[in-house]
């Protein structure tokens, strides 16, 4: 039921908002709709959320096999080359709605949803230049992004240091954060699926020891969040989304290497994180955001919810006797058509709800972090799974 019920969703509800947003004069996709369902035709084109459109419709091609569909992907890799820096290499951060670059920052995390969205799009179209630039993404990441100790952040267009206040939240700036690292770790995993490249699963292997010895914290069974450049914690933070999305991602990363006693290792902190979700955050349905300095943001974000129910539907797959899993993912997608779709024509999910589970006016429908790649990845991933 529920794999016909997600099915429906992305076919019905998903495809057609974003295909309607398809800008066939300047290229792309309206970059903007706000919580009134108004379409701003010249807000510039977030490159993440450009990627992550790319993504979209190339997995949906590879699944559903629907002609229209790699089109609508094809229309997003044409414009996705003008976000590619000829001169210094990488992808900007956004471009003004008719395609000229607007915010030429480069960072880690946007070169990692470029490789993520180019992955796919290789496997969909079969396209070689796709690989070729997801590949040179890889090594300007290796070469420019790195250091011997992890990744690094946020750059100047031409690579010098740049603050980090794009993936900084909560008050504090980090030198190194576990969502950026989490993002590299998900790029790299596509790249090396449809490519086999032996030095991107060594790469692999770099960011799982990361993981395990940097980021995961033993005693409180949950990912640390913001670091300086050595890796102390900068604030007491316990973002549950990030967490149960990790607990998948990174099961599906081991899946990927087939190495047996890595899996082991790894499967005893994904299931720590999901299970500590589960019990500290996982309320009325569906899942709070986050908790800082020991309080919880009782927030329902979008995505937050979609990767609730990927990430317990994982877990009742590892250990299927362990029903409350199953439950709580069914329970999750059930509040998400419920109450986090919108249910309005022309319209997606709302961003977020109140501790009252009523929508937050004012947060847009579309913006440069909200879009497809989410709750479009629910479905299909639900689709495949079950």
């Amino acid at each position: 039921m529920l794999k016909e019920m997600a099915k429906k969703h992305l076919t019905e509800k998903l495809i057609p908002f974003w295909e309607g947003l398809r800008d066939d004069r300047f290229g792309g996709f309206t970059g903007y709709v706000s919580y009134s369902l108004e379409r701003n035709e010249k807000a510039d084109k977030g490159c993440i959320l450009n990627s992550r459109i790319l993504w979209f419709f190339s997995n949906a091609y590879t699944l559903l096999k629907d002609e229209s569909l790699l089109e609508n992907a094809k229309h997003a890799y044409a414009f996705l080359q003008k976000c590619l820096d000829d001169e210094f290499g990488g992808i900007f951060w956004s471009m003004s709605y008719d395609g000229k670059p607007s915010d030429v920052t480069k960072h880690t995390y946007n070169q990692a949803f470029c490789i993520y969205a180019l992955s796919s799009y290789y496997e969909a179209s079969g396209d070689k230049r796709a690989l070729s630039q997801a590949k040179s993404l890889w090594r300007l990441i290796e070469e420019k992004c790195r250091d011997e100790e992890g990744y690094l952040e946020a750059f100047r267009r031409d690579f010098s240091p740049e603050k980090n206040d794009k993936l900084s939240e909560n008050g504090v700036e980090a030198g190194r954060t576990m969502n950026t690292l989490l993002h590299v770790f998900e790029a790299y995993t596509e790249l090396y699926r449809v490519s086999g490249d032996s030095e991107v699963k060594e790469c692999l292997y770099f960011i799982f020891d990361l993981f395990e010895n940097k980021i995961y914290n033993p005693e409180k069974r949950r990912q640390e969040v913001f670091f300086d450049m050595d890796y102390n914690t900068l604030i007491d933070l316990h973002s549950y989304g990030h967490d149960i999305e990790t607990s998948w991602l990174m099961d599906r990363g081991c899946d990927i290497l087939g190495d047996a006693e890595l899996t082991e290792r790894i499967h005893r902190i994904t299931d720590a994180l999901a299970r500590e979700v589960y019990e500290r955050a996982w309320h009325q349905h569906s899942l709070y955001a986050e908790c800082e300095r020991g309080r919880d943001d009782k927030t329902r974000v979008w995505w937050v919810q979609a990767e609730t129910v990927l990430g317990f539907i994982n877990m009742f797959k590892k250990h299927p006797t362990e029903t409350m899993y199953r439950d709580a993912a069914e329970q999750t997608f059930s509040f998400i058509m419920d109450k986090q779709v919108d249910k309005r024509d022309n319209s997606e999910w709302f961003w977020a709800l109140d501790d009252s589970l009523e929508p937050i006016e004012g947060r847009p429908i579309v913006e440069p972090w909200k879009c497809p790649y989410h709750n479009g990845r629910m479905c299909m991933e639900l689709i495949k799974r079950l």
